[in-house]
């Protein structure tokens, strides 16, 4: 039994190593001495007879060999979770560290505050939210809950629809009042553009159905970041495209609105996804339940 024991704290060791890219600070994740969690790696690696880690006088580095096995332990250590939740009767009542990753725009606008209603939900329960606009391998990277943007592709996540968002042209009313309103997407030559990169400064933007209607367009400002370009826009000084979800509060509160919207292609869809299906450990079911219902409610999204 004490072996087993031992084995189990050597899976959480490497995988706090592996997380904080450091032994000492997987030492502190878990509250341990960093001479203990190397001693405990190296045990892993001499048993499995293989290096998980490529050391430096800073950093410590996964293999291939260490990443393959990362994933693997992550799902075991999840399972093991799930399976203590269930048996304290957490399916009642979740607790536990919940990881959500979503775009970074979305997360800002919409996840973050939706987050502080679940925990104050589930006083048991904490959470940690990676805002990144890729999408993520959720077993790879320990992630119970993704949002994504787009058709899914095939794959055996489980997956809940909560909504879906436009291409949307959209600008300030003191920018129309002065500049008149594009009818047409050839219209939108005589207007000032905002584009973000990476597109670069240069760019065809589509319209119609699945996007068939190609429209050659030279934005007079290129910005790398989204709220950049949207203040801008709000500013009174031009016109730009985003995702309409990232112009939610500025189409409620009149600051911006949106044009062309007979030529926009097909909405994106949006879905919360995870991994273990009916299975999922309660933690996530409560999530995916909370996030879905209010996510439904938002007008922007529908």
């Amino acid at each position: 039994m004490e072996a087993a024991v031992d084995r189990l704290q050597s899976l959480r060791m490497f995988v706090a190593v592996a997380e904080a890219e450091s032994f000492a600070g997987g030492a502190r994740t878990l509250g341990m001495s960093g001479p203990s969690a190397t001693r405990g790696v190296n045990a892993l690696e001499a048993r499995l007879g293989a290096r998980l880690f490529t050391r430096t006088t800073r950093k410590v580095r996964l293999t291939d060999v260490g990443r393959r096995y990362l994933a693997e332990v992550r799902e075991i250590l999840a399972h093991l979770q799930a399976a203590d939740e269930s048996a304290a009767g957490a399916a009642g009542k979740p607790v536990g560290q919940l990881r959500i990753t979503c775009p970074q725009e979305f997360g800002r606008i919409y996840i973050a505050p939706l987050l502080t209603g679940f925990l104050d939900a589930f006083p048991g329960m904490s959470a940690e939210v990676l805002m990144v606009d890729r999408v993520v391998n959720l077993v790879e990277e320990g992630i119970d809950v993704a949002l994504r943007i787009g058709p899914l592709a095939s794959s055996d996540l489980a997956a809940v629809r909560i909504g879906q968002v436009r291409r949307a042209v959209c600008g300030a009313p003191a920018y129309f009042a002065e500049n008149g309103i594009p009818q047409d997407p050839a219209d939108l030559a005589r207007h000032s553009l905002v584009a973000t990169m990476p597109d670069g400064p240069a760019r065809a933007w589509r319209f119609g159905p699945n996007g068939t209607r190609i429209v050659r367009v030279e934005p007079r400002l290129t910005v790398s970041s989204v709220a950049a370009s949207i203040a801008i826009v709000r500013s009174g000084w031009g016109l730009c495209r985003v995702l309409s979800y990232q112009i939610g509060p500025d189409l409620e509160g009149g600051t911006l609105q949106t044009v062309l919207a007979d030529h926009e292609p097909e909405p994106l869809p949006i879905h919360l996804v995870h991994v273990e299906g009916r299975r999922a450990a309660a933690k996530v079911r409560a999530f995916v339940d909370f996030a879905a219902d209010r996510l439904r409610q938002v007008a922007v999204l529908r």
